[in-house]
């Protein structure tokens, strides 16, 4: 081989092995909605994550108080530190014209650390006051959605909501509730064009029946959301996200073990 060559080849392999070593991997950016483990105390849910390799908390109103004393979230947040785990945001957090109210829930993001709130106002004037916490403190929210009859279960609604609003202000796409509409997760979050923060991992099966169709909560990757196709694109956008894991079945919260073990395998195999 020519050294020309041989030294063309040597950098091609290098970049190889360089790309090679930085491929995404989804299974490193999982997270926990611990609304999961609803029916578990603050301590038994830190176990939980241990056990289960899970370093990425979103926490629930049933775990962490935004409104709790000081000294109560830094007792919590010393003993989320001591075990490794790192809560990423909070929601979905409740929000209220009152932008005083709403300032505590960014104090509180401040002192965990967080740097995107999941909320849903149940009125869109809201979103005045909290564009004004956002730039403020520089802290990003994320919509949360529901099923199509909520404010936000329409997608294109939410896409409006968010075009003409400080780009902190983004999306917590569900995709199992996305699902139960019978759209497609994998369009809807090429739909927002970048502006999905959040993201919960969740998956549904529907039932017609005589009047509206029925959605039932499954094993990831079981259900009609076609999951593996959500997978490839955000591998393919390198989405910097959190996939936080989540079931609203109460089946499946008494027996959360099974869950996550299966979801996590799920994203290990069709995450990469």
């Amino acid at each position: 081989m020519k050294p020309l060559f041989a030294s063309m080849f040597s950098a091609l392999a290098a970049l190889a092995i360089t790309a090679s070593a930085t491929a995404a991997d989804l299974s490193q950016q999982l997270g926990i909605q611990t609304w999961t483990l609803r029916n578990l105390k603050f301590e038994q849910v830190v176990e939980f994550a241990k056990k289960h390799g899970i370093k990425n908390l979103q926490m629930i109103g049933n775990h962490m108080d935004p409104k709790a004393p000081l000294e109560e979230t830094r007792r919590k947040k010393a003993v989320l530190d001591a075990a490794g785990l790192n809560v990423y945001t909070f929601g979905v957090a409740g929000t209220s014209l009152d932008k005083e109210d709403n300032r505590k829930l960014f104090e509180f993001a401040k002192v965990m650390g967080i740097k995107v709130i999941v909320v849903e106002p149940p009125d869109y004037k809201i979103f005045d006051n909290l564009e004004e916490l956002v730039k403020e403190y520089d802290i990003r929210i994320a919509i949360h959605n529901h099923g199509i009859r909520s404010l936000y279960g329409n997608p294109a609604v939410v896409r409006a909501l968010i075009k003409h609003r400080d780009p902190r202000i983004g999306v917590c796409m569900d995709a199992g509730w996305i699902t139960s509409t019978g759209m497609d997760p994998t369009r809807v979050f090429k739909e927002y064009e970048g502006r999905v923060y959040d993201l919960h991992l969740k998956d549904k099966r529907i039932e017609k029946t005589v009047g509206e169709d029925v959605s039932f909560d499954t094993h990831i990757g079981e259900g009609v959301g076609k999951l593996e196709n959500l997978l490839a694109e955000l591998v393919r956008t390198s989405w910097p996200g959190v996939l936080a894991i989540e079931t609203d079945s109460a089946d499946f919260a008494r027996n959360p073990d099974e869950f996550v073990d299966k979801a996590k395998a799920f994203v290990e195999k069709n995450g990469k």
